[in-house]
């Protein structure tokens, strides 16, 4: 039996006219063949991964979860594997130029999930993916549909949580990535904490008794896999666990690939190291203008202090909220295309493990609840006073007004606004490129700043030293990204240890030990955060490429514009569909 891609594989080859050439294929029949491989392929990626399609605004997803037995996981593989191949077929015949920019996002989409597949071999090597399946926080954080409907998703997917659990004890391998094993073990328990006590207070007053003892029911047992998949990962798993994480120099091209990035990890490595010690001069520099008597680490340390306590931690987030989207649109920075603020709130309890802060925005094709949440992180009641003090100084009140500029405005949150609002294609709604999401959030840091935030008024000392201490947050907060970027590349090319990547955390961007070490951690399992960095860099060279091409027409407004109006590509589609210079366009920075 021939899968939809085989099939209309075929379907190309004979709108060709039955030949094994591809020149042969007019441009209608082309685009009408690619229209049909793109719904396929949505069709079933989507059915695969219905939680993303729920996020997505989607609910004919509701209430479903992905198949992960072993077939399942094998078939997917496979179905992947043979888009690729009937999306390289289309990709020399006549396409339209709006059908090749699509399809090379598709492209670059197969690459990415292949590599999370294949490559990081997520479902038998890392215990993080099962642990987190069990994710009900869309229904009830968000009212697209009556409670009685959401409850009922919550319980089909909260049953299923049996099934979950025995699909990761039966296609783990046997032993483990100990950072990866204890992360699990952090999510699972903080997604049965979170099942135990903010989902159950959520739902405290149904109306249904039926439905109530209905979820009661669904709501324990999945509690109690949780649980119980935390104690297996500890008896089972942990005694054996090893320190092998790294994917390897040849996958980690393949993930660059996805990005349609070329250059090597070694050149990349280059770039990194390059702006790093360009990056920590400025951090020095910038530290000699708050306190010249001091060492630029000790004044960063002083401004640490300055930070909210445990009580106000979310209402001092969202205090510069509305004056940082303000200038935002009194600058004429960005076009923000919706008056629906985004809501500050605690992280949910089972994403602390692998959150500081994020972003939480509703799908674009979400019609009815459209609320953002802007998640930040509390200190937990359990931890010393010096992990508090540690935790709360990296959310000081320079660093916090620089995290929500990145989640916020005009980083995360504004950007999904004009994905909402774009006339981009379904393709481009749905699927979304590492390095340009996070690589714009990170952007608007810096830009932000270059463009007058924390300096309005520059009259007295006082003001120079407010300036100049929002500047040393804003480089800080670089100096992290582009660790990142070393330290992917160091762990999974050159084999860096977790204690090693630690200290290069606190060391070169200054971090205390506790959250250098969630640095560290998250680079063993997530070696794409690197992009951040890489992003960034991507979108300065389009600014300065574009403005040098727009000449007289050119402002930063309509450049924002023009860049968040095609969807989240890789960066290097936007350089082709932005740059008219064809000898510019392949250049990465």
């Amino acid at each position: 039996m021939r899968s939809g891609a085989v099939a209309l594989l075929l379907v190309i080859v004979a709108l060709g006219g039955c030949t094994t050439g591809r020149d042969g294929i007019s441009s209608w029949d082309a685009d009408r063949a690619f229209a049909k491989l793109a719904e396929e392929f949505t069709k079933g990626y989507l059915k695969w991964r219905p939680a993303a399609g729920t996020s997505l605004g989607l609910h004919e997803y509701d209430g479903r979860i992905t198949g992960l037995s072993k077939n399942s996981i094998d078939s997917e593989v496979t179905r992947l594997k043979e888009f690729e191949q009937a999306l390289a077929e289309l990709q020399g015949t006549g396409l339209s130029a709006a059908n090749r920019y699509d399809l090379r996002i598709l492209q670059a989409t197969i690459r990415s999930e292949l590599f999370r597949l294949v490559d990081m071999d997520a479902y038998h090597k890392n215990p993080m993916t099962y642990a987190d399946v069990i994710d009900v926080n869309i229904y009830i954080k968000r009212n697209f549909a009556p409670l009685e409907n959401r409850v009922r998703s919550i319980i089909a997917i909260e049953r299923q949580a049996p099934k979950v659990i025995a699909a990761a004890r039966a296609n783990l391998q046997e032993s483990l990535a100990k950072p990866y094993v204890e992360t699990a073990m952090q999510v699972a328990k903080g997604a049965a904490d979170f099942l135990r006590k903010d989902l159950t207070e959520a739902l405290r007053e149904l109306p249904d008794e039926k439905l109530e003892a209905e979820f009661k029911e669904a709501n324990d047992r999945a509690i109690a896999e949780l649980e119980g998949y935390a104690e297996y990962l500890k008896a089972e798993k942990l005694p054996r666990a090893h320190d092998n994480y790294a994917v390897g120099r040849d996958a980690y091209r393949r993930m660059l690939a996805a990005e349609f990035i070329d250059l090597t990890p070694e050149q990349l490595l280059e770039v990194g190291m390059k702006e790093l010690r360009r990056e920590q001069e400025i951090f020095a520099d910038t530290a000699g203008k708050i306190d010249a008597t001091k060492k630029p680490i000790e004044v960063a340390k002083l401004i640490q202090r300055d930070h909210p306590t445990a009580e106000n931690l979310i209402r001092d987030t969202a205090k510069n909220l509305e004056a940082i989207r303000q200038l935002c649109v009194e600058k004429k920075i960005i076009t923000i295309l919706s008056t629906v603020r985004a809501r500050v709130d605690e992280t949910p309890q089972y994403l602390r493990a692998t959150s500081f802060a994020s972003m939480d925005t509703p799908g674009p094709f979400e019609r009815k609840a459209t609320e953002a949440y802007y998640y930040v992180t509390p200190v937990e009641p359990e931890w010393t006073p010096e992990q508090k003090e540690e935790w709360l100084g990296a959310f000081n009140y320079y660093t916090t007004d620089i995290v929500s500029i990145h989640e916020a405005y005009p980083g995360h949150y504004t950007q999904f606004l004009c994905l909402n609002a774009s006339p981009a294609t379904r393709v481009q709604k749905i699927f979304t490129s590492y390095a340009f999401v996070e690589g714009w959030a990170h952007y608007t840091e810096q830009m932000l700043l270059d463009e007058g935030f924390g300096a309005t008024e520059l009259k007295t000392q006082e003001d120079l030293e407010r300036a100049a201490k929002y500047r040393l947050a804003q480089s800080i907060e670089a100096l992290l990204r582009l660790c990142r970027m070393c330290v992917s590349i160091k762990t999974h090319c050159e084999g860096m240890s977790l204690d090693a990547a630690t200290q290069f955390f606190e060391q070169n961007c200054y971090y205390e030990q506790k959250p250098a070490r969630q640095e560290a951690l998250r680079g063993t399992y997530d070696p794409g955060y690197l992009y951040y960095t890489v992003g960034k860099l991507q979108i300065l060279k389009l600014r300065e490429d574009w403005r040098k091409q727009e000449g007289r027409k050119y402002s930063l407004q309509r450049f924002h514009d023009e860049l968040l109006r095609h969807g989240a590509p890789p960066i290097v589609l936007l350089r082709e569909k932005m740059l008219k210079d064809r000898k510019i366009r392949g250049e990465v920075f």
